[in-house]
């Protein structure tokens, strides 16, 4: 089969590898759409140390079954699906809890660390565990069914953040995620709900898709315009979608007493934070990993 494979740090090569199997409990799928994450393009120069050459990268996918593993009889061959990027093992103390995105033995679709490699859908095909694969409406696309694992991202952060309709928000990085995370916001009734980026037209498109009050990080200070807008408030709660120091400290520095911040980037295994702000203002932190129970919603 043809792949994508990351051979070396920021070199891509189409190549051509041997057609997977499925083994007990698993599915093999031909990928029929597949997007790029932030992550990937993160993952692909080293930043990260999560796409460790060679690796076929790739978990925002949709595709059709061409072939099932033993024991599978939920899925057949030809079924339309879609599928999370997180594989579990459904037995640890956090499964059992329901909290599988944190599992003692989590693996990653097309991640490769120092304790697991994982192939994934940058390619014709690829291998995913039936647990983890949901069926497709007849009417919903392949391309919009690759949309799924984002938007299941970014509904995990906002219901992990606690926040209800009629509360205001910040989301600081208006990439897929962040814009996502603006329509979930808008979806929920929560109002107002301010985006920060230094990318016009990301922001003007989340002022189209998700009603947002955009500040542009080029054009001024975002704390302080942030800080203007809610009359020195703050806001309540605020969401950060890349992962960087910088971002991380306007999230923070505009978030109101007592507020609520969710780190949900993960471009760099390391940033630093205000934390004079932090506990000054008894602001909450909290970290959002991937996505747990949202696939069926």
């Amino acid at each position: 089969m043809k792949a994508l494979l990351l051979s070396e740090y920021n070199r891509l090569e189409m190549v051509d590898l041997p057609m997977p199997r499925p083994a007990a409990g698993e599915l093999l799928i031909r990928v029929e759409a597949c997007g790029i994450c932030g992550s990937d393009v993160h993952g692909m120069d080293g930043s990260t140390g999560r796409r460790i050459p060679p690796i076929v990268m790739g978990h925002e996918a949709a595709g059709t079954v061409a072939a099932v593993g033993p024991g599978v009889t939920k899925f057949h061959e030809g079924d339309r699906v879609t599928f999370d990027s997180t594989v579990y093992c459904g037995e640890c103390q956090y499964c059992r809890r329901g909290q599988v995105n944190l599992c003692d033995r989590r693996e990653v679709l097309g991640v490769s660390t120092p304790d697991y490699r994982r192939a994934g859908a940058f390619a014709e095909y690829v291998i995913v565990p039936s647990h983890i694969t949901y069926a497709l409406p007849d009417n919903l696309s392949f391309t919009k069914a690759a949309m799924i694992e984002p938007l299941a991202v970014a509904m995990h952060a906002v219901d992990l953040s606690g926040i209800a309709k009629g509360d205001g928000a910040l989301v600081v990085g208006v990439g897929m995620i962040g814009l996502l995370v603006a329509q979930v916001l808008r979806v929920k009734g929560c109002a107002p709900i301010y985006a920060v980026d230094i990318d016009e037209r990301r922001l003007q498109l989340a002022h189209e898709l998700a009603g947002v009050l955009p500040v542009n990080a080029k054009m001024a200070d975002a704390g302080a315009e942030i800080s203007r807008l809610t009359e020195k408030a703050g806001v309540p709660f605020a969401f950060e979608a890349v992962g960087a120091t910088p971002t991380i400290k306007t999230a923070i520095e505009s978030t109101a007493k007592g507020g609520t911040v969710v780190l949900i980037g993960n471009v760099s295994p390391q940033a630093e934070i205000p934390l004079q702000v932090v506990v000054s203002r008894q602001i909450r932190l909290l970290g959002s990993a991937a996505s747990s129970g949202e696939y069926p919603r």
